[in-house]
């Protein structure tokens, strides 16, 4: 339970809130790669943390993110005219960079100070795993700008990821709510109640750990804390004197890992960004350190699989709040908890049923809420800090970001931290390996 103006504090994200001045101190994805797929192609609309902005790629390639408003009379940007390395506003030829800087003013006297001070906002862009970031915060003195989170996926070959993202209609705070929340799988992505789980004692683990999910719906929670952000374990029983644990990761300030992945399977993330404060963009990658995604995998992703979201030509999900999801009661009562097709799915129609910003001072929250007590103090605090001049420290640990979360089973009575070493090789999931 929050308070409503903790509530505010946490979810609200303008360039105006605290939250807002805390999350524009990270890189953000503001587009996939493709989405910007040629040189000198047409502009993108961009709204985050409810700033419109435009983003386009130059003639060398560069991708530019700037206010989509001409300085001369308003026109907007988005109709210009996309060439020779900036782009033209169709009114009267105004011209700017990916810099914002102006370029052309062909209306504009030659002995005019306006060719060396006319700009438009702009802010510094990189491509990292087929995802364009963007830094809105303020630039040191010294031009210096912490890096983009080297979040795992980024690091591989493409042939070895999956990227997408979709639209999802809430805050964002309770859409990373809902990835931290790993106890619910036991009711909201199972089986009808009457639709017998796998129970075979001899089955391997892949196929039991649903049956030990639906039997254990109150798993027991652990939390380490490092330097961008914590890892959570929920502890479930398992067969005799086993224990199956699922790990999640939270990093700072809106990007998790899911935790039902076992050795040699795919690995699963999201990264949450605001669009305004009722919406946000859920961007979401599969990806595999060991080996190639195969053309049926990517196949299977793209028709919507697990956590990614069936979606159409501007990644709006198919099945969505407008149409109730397609719930299908039959299925409903003979087939599946919820009648709603696709993990992702599910999620987004509890998240957006909170509506639009949940109201946490209603709230009873219990021992399995551990990772979103801790999620919100995190954030709560890292806001604060900053209100009162202490900068964040996790931007400038971009390596640090290369974590993993997943699933293992091992014999009851070992901490956390065995079972983190155990799993991953190190006690916070961090992963040490040179680019692939």
């Amino acid at each position: 339970m929050l308070t409503a103006a903790d509530n505010d504090l946490l979810t609200l994200t303008g360039p105006d809130r605290p939250m807002g001045q805390y999350f524009r101190r990270y890189w953000q994805p503001v587009a996939l790669s493709r989405e910007l797929p040629e040189p000198d192609g047409p502009p993108i609309r961009v709204q985050i943390m409810g700033e419109q902005l435009l983003a386009f790629r130059d003639t060398r390639g560069r991708v530019g993110l700037v206010e989509p408003v001409c300085p001369h009379r308003g026109a907007d940007l988005y109709y210009g005219r996309n060439e020779d390395c900036g782009l033209r506003c169709v009114f009267h030829g105004w011209k700017f960079g990916v810099d914002g800087k102006a370029m052309d003013l062909p209306n504009v006297a030659p002995d005019s100070n306006y060719h060396k001070t006319m700009a438009i906002k702009a802010y510094p862009t990189r491509e990292f795993g087929e995802i364009v970031w963007a830094y809105l915060g303020p630039v040191p003195q010294d031009g210096t700008l912490p890096e983009v989170p080297r979040l795992e996926f980024g690091t591989l070959p493409a042939s070895r990821r999956y990227v997408t993202k979709k639209r999802q209609e809430c805050n964002w705070a309770q859409a990373l709510e809902g990835a931290l929340d790993t106890s619910h799988f036991s009711f909201l992505h199972m089986p009808a109640p009457n639709v017998p789980s796998n129970d075979n004692a001899d089955a391997p683990a892949d196929e039991r750990r649903l049956a030990w999910i639906r039997r254990d719906p109150m798993p027991r929670f652990s939390i380490l804390d490092h330097e961008v952000g914590f890892v959570v374990g929920g502890a479930r029983r398992a067969d005799g004197q086993d224990i199956y644990w699922r790990t999640a990761q939270f990093a700072l300030p809106s990007h998790s890992t899911t935790p039902s992945t076992l050795p040699g399977e795919n690995y699963f993330g999201y990264t949450f960004v605001p669009i305004d404060d009722h919406a946000c963009w859920i961007y979401t990658y599969v990806w595999n350190p060991e080996r190639d995604l195969t053309p049926a995998e990517i196949a299977q992703l793209k028709g919507g699989h697990g956590v990614v979201a069936e979606v159409d030509e501007r990644f709006i999900p198919l099945r969505n709040l407008s149409n109730g999801y397609l719930l299908d009661r039959q299925e409903q009562k003979h087939k599946t908890y919820t009648g709603v097709r696709g993990v992702a799915e599910q999620d987004a129609m509890i998240q957006e049923s909170q509506g639009r910003i949940a109201d946490r001072t209603r709230e009873h929250l219990t021992a399995t809420d551990a990772a979103i007590v801790r999620l919100r103090r995190t954030l709560l605090a890292g806001a604060r800090a900053l209100a009162q001049g202490t900068e964040p420290r996790a931007p400038w640990c971009h390596e640090a970001y290369r974590l993993r979360s997943g699933s293992w089973v091992a014999s009851e009575g070992r901490s956390f931290e065995d079972i983190m070493q155990e799993r991953f090789g190190s006690i916070t999931g961090r992963v040490e390996q040179a680019d692939a």
